[in-house]
């Protein structure tokens, strides 16, 4: 294999090995000859060798009763795999199912019985403590988001506080909206705290107040249900955000039931940036949160952490905005 690549022996032991310092043109062509030769590297070897598990865990935390990944979440999924598959790491998956679960417990678990050499963690909480926790097991970790407390752990800046809200009230606004009502996620975590409020504080520099605000779990039904009694109020509002693009779909489904046109009667406005959202009727508007990216960052910091080199770009844009057929002028 190294004569096919046209490189030394020793240059092959460092791509699979995870060793020492190679640009990412070798390696990949390293890699290209091994895939030539169909030949792979021995996992259990490599671990003895090296002391490690060559996998990354994935944490991901459920409000429902039954373990689910989400649909936002499979676009994610696929960017980490998309850095840790080259560099022969495997993804363990776990999911934490809210209030079933003794949270440290869950984690400590996981270190002392699932062989992994890094976690990549999911949903900042106000007063988290996963941090220290991960620093007490010494294994080394990412989280995805904001965390609650500046300097406890590497993270992935992937929604900066608010990105995305701003825009989406001043469209909102230019098309007249006064009632904007927002479905947010759960209390208690970092995001929908940030989005919540930067959503009042935008509608207050256009003088406006939010017609309601709640917040739920990222559940469909939920959503449906707020969607509901938000129309059994005496003034029901003309537009409504909610905290993901499943949510607003539920939305939607409920507005048309309830035999309420979208947009002409109401808009609605998801935030994830789903590709199912351009396919229903009306096709949604949305924040894109770049999902595939956010994965492949967090892959590449937790191997970063762990001493490998990930020299090809990892861009991370902004959650932006994207106009479709959910949202029109507010009615008259």
């Amino acid at each position: 294999m190294a004569a096919l690549a046209g490189v030394s022996p020793g240059a092959v032991s460092k791509v699979f090995n995870g060793t020492g310092r190679i640009s990412e043109a070798t390696a990949e062509r390293i890699r290209d000859a091994a895939r030539k030769l169909s030949w792979r590297p021995n996992a259990a070897a490599i671990a003895l060798r090296t002391a490690r598990a060559q996998a990354i865990g994935l944490v991901l935390s459920s409000d429902s009763k039954v373990p689910g990944v989400g649909a936002g979440n499979m676009d994610f999924i696929s960017g980490i795999e998309s850095v840790l598959s080259p560099r022969e790491y495997g993804l363990l998956l776990n999911v934490f199912i809210s209030g079933q679960h003794d949270e440290h417990h869950f984690y400590r678990t996981l270190a002392e019985r699932q062989r992994m050499d890094g976690i990549i963690l999911t949903n900042s909480m106000v007063g988290d403590t996963r941090p220290e926790l991960m620093t007490q097991l010494g294994l080394p970790a990412v989280l995805v988001g904001t965390p609650w407390k500046p300097g406890a752990i590497e993270y992935v800046d992937a929604d900066p506080p608010g990105a995305g809200i701003a825009e989406t009230v001043d469209h909102l606004v230019e098309l007249g909206h006064e009632r904007i009502a927002y479905v947010s996620g759960p209390k208690d975590f970092v995001l929908p705290v940030q989005r919540r409020e930067a959503f009042v504080q935008r509608l207050a520099e256009h003088g406006r107040q939010p017609h309601a605000v709640v917040s739920v779990e990222y559940s469909p039904a939920r959503a449906a249900e707020e969607t509901t009694a938000l129309l059994a109020a005496p003034v029901r509002p003309t537009a409504i955000l909610y905290g993901t693009d499943t949510m607003a779909i539920a939305g939607m489904r409920t507005l048309q039931a309830a035999g309420l046109r979208v947009p002409d009667d109401i808009s609605v406005v998801g935030f994830e940036g789903l590709t199912l959202g351009e396919w229903i009727d009306p096709p949604l508007t949305t924040v894109q949160r770049f999902a595939f990216q956010r994965g492949r960052a967090a892959a590449a910091k937790v191997l970063t952490l762990l001493g490998e080199t990930v020299e090809e770009p990892v861009p991370l844009e902004r959650p932006a905005l994207v106009v479709r057929g959910s949202t029109g002028p507010a009615p008259r």
